[in-house]
């Protein structure tokens, strides 16, 4: 499956990787952290150098729906649940700072963009009451929400609020626009190669398969942080949601607005307006939602395949054109988390836990970051947030998830045991994969056009039993979200290194 954005889109190409040099800022992670806290370095007058283990807008922003909104579902009323009202109103400030920044980059740049409406709606009476703590928090934290019933969605929904002049666009082209202002400014971008670690020093030591560079300071733009220092991968909850985008009958138009559904199975809606196009008319609908914690579903497949089925429902006659998915990484107590990492002396910084709201949170912390490394006055919502301190309800989610995520390495182990035992003539069919013992140690077996791969069913991060996932046709492991192709190449997550291959 390739995104809508991601099929579309040329790719952008690498630069020269050369192993031994210098930089003041090695950046890994070509996404929109990545890329906007490169191109205000660069523009700042520092030498810098991107890694992208994959390619440009592999991972989230490359899947995104792409919405640049401060009104965000219900995340404003589940941050108070946890914090003050005075951290909730600094996470509204640090998401209006980066959808200025961003407009105003696009605007600048000629990258296209459109301005649409923003609604969270509830289509059940448990839905409504939610929305109504999430009106009274978000006026409390500064953000001027509106509750109405007038939604232009093809179905009725009990309560609704609006934020107006929101934005959306293609990520793809605001990824490009970045990468080529990050080498006007002297900046390189390099795809195919990945951080594997950070040695101390003066210069730190960037550590890849290609060789090591050099940096002054190492940004980690990774989605997840690819470094254990601070067991971040224990504060955060992977999340794999999908998306589809559909192709209307002729006089069929999407709804005018941006839209996010208040209560579960998340659903999310927009349009993409076709080239030339000015308004919802002649626009593909984009459908997301349905997701669950990452590497859990007993099959990802009917999750897309429930996604697709309820948006035809709604728009019959309409054609599938393209399906994907993305993973996300939800901080435990909500906050998204960015700045100085633990044991970096000040010089490895990183953002993540965006909680699917990366258009802004990524861009929020590279405004941090690029604060901190260039020594500028730092934003008092950004105070305000790393002194954040997490209430009972937060300290009582952090226990509860990893407990949760020992006790499923616990049942997985377990359930090997009683898997049929994989021997060297075990084929798996076409597109299904397997895991069981191998002479007494997990292992993973698939077959995919064809080919028959049998490699270790240990996560190479922390030992983690892989599961199958039939959507994607990649392993994924369930605690802390790594993913690997069926071949056992590493995609996303903590881990740094591929899968081994059974001997």
């Amino acid at each position: 499956m390739d995104s809508l954005w991601l099929q579309n889109s040329t790719r952008i190409d690498s630069d020269q990787f050369t192993p031994g040099n210098t930089y003041d800022v090695v950046v890994a992670g070509a996404g929109i952290t990545g890329l906007a806290t490169a191109v205000m370095l660069a523009q700042a007058g520092s030498t810098v150098l991107v890694l992208e283990g994959r390619h440009v807008g592999a991972a989230a922003t490359g899947n995104t729906t792409a919405k640049l909104s401060l009104l965000q579902g219900t995340v404003l009323s589940g941050l108070r649940s946890m914090y003050s009202i005075r951290q909730v109103h600094a996470y509204v400030d640090a998401n209006r700072a980066a959808q200025e920044w961003l407009l105003g980059y696009l605007e600048g740049r000629g990258v296209p963009f459109q301005y649409r409406d923003a609604y969270t709606f509830a289509t059940t009476a448990a839905g409504a009451e939610k929305l109504r703590t999430e009106l009274e928090v978000s006026l409390a934290a500064g953000l001027q929400v509106e509750a109405t019933r007038e939604t232009g969605l093809p179905f009725d929904v009990e309560n609704a609020l609006r934020l107006p002049r929101q934005a959306q666009f293609n990520p793809m082209d605001v990824l490009r626009a970045l990468a080529a202002d990050v080498r006007a400014a002297g900046g390189s971008i390099v795809e195919g190669v990945r951080l594997m670690n950070v040695r101390a020093g003066n210069p730190l030591t960037v550590v890849t398969r290609r060789g090591d560079v050099r940096a002054g300071t190492v940004v980690l733009a990774t989605g997840t942080p690819v470094l254990n220092r601070g067991l971040y991968f224990a504060k955060l909850r992977p999340n794999r949601s999908y998306a589809a985008a559909l192709r209307l009958p002729d006089g069929v138009t999407p709804p005018p607005g941006m839209y996010l559904s208040a209560e579960p199975p998340t659903r999310s809606i927009r349009d993409f307006p076709a080239p030339g196009s000015e308004g919802p008319g002649g626009s593909l609908l984009l459908v997301g939602g349905f997701g669950h914690p990452g590497g859990r579903a007993p099959s990802p497949k009917a999750k897309l395949d429930q996604l697709v089925a309820w948006a035809q429902g709604h728009y019959p006659g309409a054609e599938l054109t393209h399906t994907w998915s993305a993973q996300d990484y939800q901080a435990i107590n909500l906050m998204p988390f960015f700045g100085k990492l633990p044991r970096g002396r000040g010089r490895i910084l990183f953002g993540t836990g965006y909680n699917k709201w990366g258009m802004t949170n990524g861009v929020a912390a590279a405004l941090d970051i690029v604060s901190d490394i260039t020594g500028s006055p730092q934003n008092s919502w950004a105070r305000t947030i790393h002194y954040r301190t997490t209430g009972p309800r937060g300290t009582s989610s952090a226990v509860s998830f990893n407990l949760d995520t020992q006790l499923q390495n616990v049942r997985d182990n377990a359930a090997l045991k009683k898997k049929p035992e994989i021997t060297e003539e075990t084929t798996p069919a076409e597109g299904t994969g397997v895991t069981g013992l191998f002479h007494g140690k997990p292992a993973a077996v698939c077959t995919v056009d064809g080919v028959t791969c049998r490699l270790s069913a240990h996560c190479a991060h922390l030992g983690g039993i892989l599961h199958w996932n039939d959507a994607e046709k990649s392993w994924d492991c369930p605690l802390h979200g790594s993913r690997y192709s069926a071949s056992g190449k590493l995609l996303e997550g903590p881990a740094t290194h591929n899968l081994l291959k059974l001997q």
